[in-house]
């Protein structure tokens, strides 16, 4: 199974900080964001990472290289002659290069969900989400765990996908969050709850709080 990386973001709630560098590049604990997703998914057994890149990507692919030195290989998807083409967009333009099931994960947000290259999905499913308690930003949550639609969880922004969801679908701009409550509604979703480390990077003070909480760990 290859994974994916969701790098090509504008990390605009970033700024200043990504005025000259890519939200994938910003450290936390000492590395950047990305690096400790790739040193997971390495971990769990991928050896083949598809990363997405558009603003800045010159300097994402600059600083990783052919992927040689993480012990994995890389495939770049690049949307830079299209300005970046939100979440689902990117996945569609990187299909080819993808694996008929394969693992989805933003580039920003740092986690210790426990990935696994030889996951499969439910019968009769496309899609299989990991849930997180709702942080305090997004209290409301966005799906139901085992179909009780009495309390919603947050999406994790971690999924693995079979290439028939994306099926139909011409290359463009195209958020993911449609597609995925689609397919809520026509039962083609299966959910897991992590309940272990997870933090969504959206702006500079989370960021903050995270470098320093890995900085004490270190």
């Amino acid at each position: 199974m290859r994974a994916m990386i969701l790098a090509a973001g504008l990390g605009t709630r970033m700024r200043p900080l990504t005025n000259h560098t890519p939200k994938p590049l910003l450290k936390v604990g000492g590395k950047p964001l990305i690096v400790w997703h790739i040193e997971r998914l390495k971990a769990a057994g991928f050896r083949e990472i598809v990363i997405n890149v558009a603003y800045l990507g010159d300097q994402i692919m600059d600083y990783l290289g052919d992927g040689s030195h993480y012990g994995v290989r890389f495939f770049f998807s690049d949307e830079r002659d299209k300005g970046a083409l939100e979440t689902a967009g990117g996945i569609i333009r990187a299909l080819p290069l993808l694996s008929e099931t394969f693992l989805v994960v933003n580039g920003d947000i740092w986690t210790d969900y426990p990935y696994d290259v030889d996951f499969q999905l439910p019968k009769g499913k496309q899609a299989h989400l990991v849930l997180v308690d709702n942080p305090k930003h997004h209290p409301k949550g966005d799906f139901p765990l085992y179909g009780d639609l009495s309390k919603l969880y947050t999406f994790s922004g971690i999924a693995y996908y079979h290439k028939s969801f994306f099926e139909g679908f011409k290359e463009g701009k195209r958020p993911l969050a449609p597609l995925l409550f689609n397919a809520l509604a026509e039962n083609l979703l299966s959910c897991e709850h992590h309940g272990g480390e997870w933090y969504d990077i959206g702006t500079v003070e989370r960021l903050q709080y995270l470098d320093s909480l890995l900085s004490r760990n270190a």
